[in-house]
């Protein structure tokens, strides 16, 4: 059933070359059972036929506003200047959403007025095995609220409802982050302020091939410690309450977790990176180190040396 009752809702969808895409995602938008919705496609430079594809799309709550290509922080902010709305979300052109997406997620904070985001599950379409299933998240208003935040970003961009004052106080996407923008955003937000779960699956990501689907993943592993190395820097309240040792973890274990995530699916370039910037913040156990001592030499004579090891012995170090 449709609500066309309620605050307006501003959605956000940045679109660069994703004219394969573009039109399920706007679809996804203006079906959706909560109608009071605007649509702000930002086409950040788009050199496919993107523009002819919404030109198409009659619908007055379609807006499109055409700029030079920033990105997609700069691409998102620009949204924001120009939503109306009293609600954010946002959806990229790979995203789709469950038709009451944001009709569960609008009225779930409304059942909840202090809180200033609601989050929802996900599904990532096209993976292999278990990161392809369902995943619902727990509630994370919990009294550890902060440390299990700090753990990793709970949630993706396309999974949220936020208040959009709450998203002005926080300052918006700190451009600096090409990656990892959003998560910054969360933590400024939701380590402070009241969050509320939908214990739904109404957001997907599909996964695809072309540029759109290609990841850094060293890049977006020390994007992610960047983000808390930020945010830690804003709020050394956070620091004081956790301790020096439990966010070293958080911030340098993690780091070093992803780094023998990369070495043992055999992403050497990655893990060499990421082994690199854990050694220079002087963390890991002996044994640790022991695995990314190697990582000291250049990358071919890392990878030859991993290579020459596993031949000796079957195995790496």
């Amino acid at each position: 059933m449709s609500n066309t009752v309620g605050h307006l809702i501003s959605v956000i969808m940045p679109c660069y070359n994703g004219a394969c895409y573009l039109k399920r995602a706007v679809s996804s938008v203006l079906e959706q059972h909560y109608q009071n919705v605007e649509l702000i496609v930002i086409n950040d430079g788009s050199t496919d036929n993107s523009l002819e594809i919404l030109a198409e799309i009659n619908d007055p709550r379609l807006k499109v506003i055409s700029q030079q290509s920033q990105g997609v922080c700069a691409a998102r902010n620009r949204g924001l200047a120009l939503a109306s709305g009293e609600y954010i979300a946002f959806l990229d052109v790979d995203d789709t959403w469950h038709p009451d997406c944001l009709n569960q997620l609008y009225m779930a904070l409304q059942g909840e007025p202090q809180a200033a985001l609601a989050y929802c599950g996900w599904q990532n379409v096209g993976l292999p095995g278990h990161r392809g299933e369902p995943f619902v998240p727990p509630d994370y208003e919990v009294h550890n609220k902060a440390e299990i935040l700090l753990e990793g970003c709970r949630w993706p961009i396309h999974a949220t409802l936020t208040k959009k004052e709450e998203i002005l106080a926080a300052g918006q996407f700190d451009e600096r982050f090409s990656t990892s923008e959003d998560y910054l955003l969360w933590l400024r937000i939701a380590t402070f302020s009241k969050i509320v779960c939908v214990p739904e699956v109404l957001a997907f990501y599909h996964f695809h091939s072309g540029p759109q689907a290609t990841k850094d993943v060293a890049g977006t592993a020390l994007s992610r410690w960047s983000v808390k190395q930020t945010f830690l820097r804003e709020h050394p309240e956070v620091l004081t309450q956790l301790g020096k040792c439990r966010i070293r973890e958080l911030a340098d274990g993690k780091l070093l977790e992803e780094g023998y995530a990369c070495y043992w699916r055999r992403d050497l370039q990655a893990a060499h990176t990421i082994f690199r910037m854990v050694m220079k913040r002087g963390y890991g156990s002996l044994r640790d180190w022991k695995y990314m001592l190697p990582a000291w030499f250049p990358l071919t004579w890392y990878t030859s040396l991993i290579g020459f090891l596993e031949r000796e012995d079957g195995s790496a170090p």
